[in-house]
């Protein structure tokens, strides 16, 4: 479950640079269908679980903090994908991911050890290098709704720790952002553009590599500690990486040879567990 779950998400990466990349769709029409699709995949699966609804007594504005996290998400991440490749995206979105939640700890008062802090700088000297201007320096703005996207699955992640049932909860979630979606969508019609190929890779984003692969991960999930939850997902974006090479033809570039392991590497000492920490 854990393998088919990091696979799943770097295919996210390489389905979403695969659609836009090449201009099969446009990125609020390839939202829009993989949101839907992710919610209906949810739902039907939803209906054969045990699992109750968790939204009855809670559409207040609070609950509603999660659909638009995961909607600022799904928009950034295809706007970002036009310009960027699949290896670089996956390296700032994921950095921005943890970022966020190392961010959230201290802010919350939890004193960062010298591990996470040391982590931490390392991960952004990465970051820096993998975005400064230069030579082979990624599109700025993309990169910029890539972090944005990063810090947007990072406050996500944060509020489904207390989400409720992970199957229903998640169908919900995504039942409630497809409208803000559309919404979108609907505001740029005007350069709306869609194929087939582009809308069944944003059908298969959305209801195999998102929706199944989040199930997947739920799944594996309680056999894994949360710190190595963390380190596991230090796969993804080399795998992402890879994908894109074997299958996009993408090329590594010597800027994301130096940050891959300053990314990578600061991470991992900022999460791996100490003695004390198991």
């Amino acid at each position: 479950m854990t393998c088919t779950a990091l696979v799943a998400f770097a295919l996210n990466s390489l389905l979403c640079r695969a659609a836009l990349g090449s201009g099969l769709a446009d990125p609020q029409t390839f939202t829009l269908v993989r949101l839907g699709s992710g919610a209906a995949a949810l739902w039907v699966l939803s209906r054969f679980s045990r699992e109750t609804s968790t939204v009855a007594g809670r559409l207040g504005l609070q609950w509603w903090g999660s659909p638009l996290a995961l909607f600022t998400y799904a928009l950034a991440f295809s706007l970002a994908y036009a310009d960027l490749s699949a290896g670089t995206g996956a390296f700032v979105v994921f950095g921005c991911v943890q970022v966020t939640m190392i961010g959230s700890d201290l802010w919350s008062g939890h004193p960062l050890r010298w591990r996470e802090t040391t982590g931490l700088l390392l991960a952004l000297a990465g970051l820096g290098c993998l975005t400064r201007p230069g030579a082979e320096s990624p599109n700025p703005r993309a990169v910029a709704l890539m972090a944005l996207s990063g810090l947007a699955w990072g406050i996500y992640s944060l509020r489904g720790r207390t989400g409720g049932p992970p199957i229903r909860s998640t169908a919900e979630t995504f039942l409630a952002a497809t409208p803000l979606a559309l919404l979108a969508s609907a505001v740029s019609w005007s350069s709306a553009h869609a194929t087939p190929g582009g809308l069944a890779l944003a059908a298969i984003s959305g209801a195999v590599t998102s929706g199944l692969g989040y199930v997947a991960w739920y799944a594996a999930l309680p056999s894994l500690t949360a710190t190595r939850a963390s380190i596991l997902q230090l796969a993804v974006p080399p795998l992402a990486a890879a994908m894109g090479i074997l299958f996009l033809g993408e090329t590594v570039s010597t800027r994301l040879l130096i940050a891959a392991p300053l990314i990578l590497g600061g991470i991992a000492i900022a999460v791996y567990p100490t003695g004390r920490d198991g």
